[in-house]
């Protein structure tokens, strides 16, 4: 697939949700809502990439520490070892990455400063409108259509 993040970013946006890392969870899981997405990069000015977190990971600590938990902060729970890619990252090299490491969502940095964010959602939708316009072109093809 040769769709690259940089398409994917120029479809969806480069805004990401960000969070600072003395926050709470209960402040997280808010954003989270509020914006109908499943994770927040983790950073102090929205430039540097501290950390992600995800449902995912509030989701285990509640289950673990129970309702005390959404009073921890942002930066004990969140992922510090954070994958990222660059705008010339394939979508078959994310969904690669997504699948290996297990992980929903992978900041694109450029110059060491967050350029945005591709969730399997966005690699997904990518993939399905690359396939469609090659049935289509096919389908133009045998038709004649062209």
């Amino acid at each position: 697939m040769t769709v690259r993040a940089a398409v994917i970013l120029a479809r969806k946006g480069t805004d990401v949700a960000t969070i600072e890392p003395g926050a709470s969870l209960l402040d997280a899981a808010r954003v989270l809502a509020e914006r109908n997405i499943g994770a927040l990069v983790v950073s102090a000015d929205a430039k540097a990439v501290e950390g992600v977190l995800s449902e995912r990971d509030i989701v285990r600590r509640v289950a673990r520490n129970g309702a005390v938990a959404l009073r921890l902060l942002v930066g004990d729970v969140m992922t510090a070892e954070v994958i990222t890619c660059d705008r010339h990252a394939t979508a078959d090299e994310l969904m690669a990455i997504m699948t290996e490491r297990r992980i929903r969502h992978v900041p694109v940095v450029e110059d060491g400063h967050l350029a945005g964010i591709v969730s399997i959602g966005d690699v997904v939708k990518s993939r399905m409108d690359e396939l469609e316009t090659e049935a289509e072109s096919l389908h133009d093809y045998v038709t004649g259509s062209y």
